[in-house]
């Protein structure tokens, strides 16, 4: 695997190398030596899967609150996605900036979002299916979301939104005093 970190601190990009013969392609997924320094003492907890049908639907921006907050690692299985995390670390250098990577199967990337970001994505090819490795289980009563649309943040969002959930649609926006989530470390 190689590891890219991006502009913003801890958020990187992990892409698998494919090995491709008469009979198909193999490529690691994951591999934890070549994430260990990303990882540190960190385990996945949790694995989900999901599928979206509608090209410039958008799922998210989603986040877990300490002490359920987490790193999520996801990969695009099937389609194209546009993915997106918001650093939303309270006394971050990169507060209120995103970053976006194309994640599909052809070019074999992972996005590593650290503890502390808002992540979501918006669908750029049919029956998109998203792999995401969590290392924190779920928990409703920890889950916070931001809106894709938030003028704080100003995504540039790269196709017209097609679909959106009515959870995603009434995130409330940011106020001016919003300071972000503490995260130690």
């Amino acid at each position: 695997m190689i590891v890219t970190e991006t502009r913003i601190r801890g958020l990187v990009i992990a892409e698998s190398i494919a090995h491709s013969d008469h009979r198909g392609t193999f490529l690691r997924c994951f591999c934890l030596s070549s994430l260990k320094h990303v990882l540190l003492d960190r385990q996945v907890m949790q694995i989900n899967q999901s599928r979206t049908d509608a090209v410039g639907a958008v799922r998210g921006l989603h986040f877990q609150l300490p002490p359920f907050a987490e790193m999520k690692l996801v990969r695009c299985l099937r389609g194209k996605v546009w993915d997106v995390a918001v650093d939303l670390r309270q006394d971050s250098p990169t507060f209120l900036k995103w970053h976006a990577e194309v994640l599909s199967p052809s070019n074999n990337r992972m996005m590593v979002i650290p503890e502390g970001f808002a992540h979501g994505f918006q669908v750029l090819e049919p029956l998109s299916e998203l792999l995401y490795l969590h290392t924190a289980v779920y928990s409703a009563k920890h889950e916070g979301g931001l809106r894709y649309d938030d003028p704080r943040v100003n995504i540039e969002w790269p196709i017209q939104i097609e679909d959106l959930s009515q959870r995603d649609r009434n995130h409330p926006l940011l106020d001016k005093g919003y300071v972000g989530i503490p995260i130690d470390g």
